[in-house]
């Protein structure tokens, strides 16, 4: 389980730092679906493999860095349906 958890930590680290430097070469855009798809599931990842190793500021973070991507998602979906009508 340990193992599991903190590969799920790692990937999650990896999929934040792919974003970002995604968006800082400008290969996507910051204000995009993809991005924040990223974000969404690197704090995720990171959110759980803090919270098992019981580092609660670290996994606060994360949560309301997904929070952030969740928030994010539904106003581009909102835009999409809005544009699509």
């Amino acid at each position: 389980m340990d193992l599991l958890l903190a590969a799920i930590g790692w990937a999650g680290a990896a999929v934040l730092l792919i974003g970002y430097a995604l968006v800082s070469s400008s290969r996507i855009s910051g204000d995009g679906v993809a991005y924040q798809l990223l974000n969404l599931f690197g704090a995720v990842g990171l959110m759980v493999n803090s919270a098992y190793s019981a580092a609660w500021p670290s996994a606060g973070l994360n949560l309301v860095w997904a929070a952030i991507g969740v928030v994010a998602l539904v106003k581009l979906a909102r835009v999409r349906v809005g544009v699509a009508q």
